[in-house]
């Protein structure tokens, strides 16, 4: 991988970089905002930690949270990224990071995502950062829920910007919300 990026914050590939291609159109979460996210799930009552869960990191684009949870033990995560480039470069850092038997990465709309293949289990812990304002967050966790990619009690990690209209879809709880600088962070159980 390239020098240059962010790096993994915590895990067995703490310190790793990973790539982040110039342009407007990707926003990955600070590291700040990443490591405190995973110090509440990993710490807070009634969360889901990330060791041992089935991840899913949608809207991925550098797959920071995805692969910052694989570093601290995910069993699998699947990686959901409409962009095919963008798709491309999750595979190889995986592979960079030596993890490629452990990921999975769909090029796909996440408002309308194929049914899981059925070897996939149900993601127990979901990561949900669209482009701001961009309302694809709601209908996407729905999507998902129906198509059967969230288990029932998962937690669903959800960044929206700080001015941002945000209502949880039907059957989507809201169990924690923090800020931290333009970001809301939002935790919800799912139905």
């Amino acid at each position: 991988m390239s020098g240059g990026g962010l790096r993994i914050v915590g895990g067995i590939h703490r310190g790793r970089r990973l790539a982040v291609p110039r342009g407007p159109a990707l926003r990955p979460t600070a590291e700040r905002t990443r490591e405190a996210i995973f110090d509440i799930l990993e710490h807070a009552p009634g969360m889901i930690e990330p060791s041992g869960a089935q991840v899913l990191d949608v809207f991925a684009g550098t797959g920071a949270l995805g692969f910052e949870a694989l570093s601290r033990g995910a069993q699998r995560v699947t990686f959901i990224e409409h962009d095919r480039a963008a798709a491309g470069r999750l595979r190889e850092t995986a592979q960079a990071l030596g993890e490629a038997d452990k990921v999975a990465v769909v090029a796909c709309d996440a408002e309308h995502p194929p049914r899981p293949s059925a070897e996939a289990a149900p993601a127990t812990l979901a990561f949900f950062d669209a482009p701001y304002a961009s309302t694809l967050t709601a209908p996407a966790l729905t999507a998902l829920m129906v198509r059967g990619w969230i288990a029932s009690g998962a937690c669903c990690v959800v960044e929206v910007g700080i001015d941002e209209a945000f209502a949880a879809p039907t059957g989507f709880r809201l169990v924690d919300g923090r800020t931290y600088g333009a970001a809301r962070v939002l935790f919800l159980a799912a139905p």
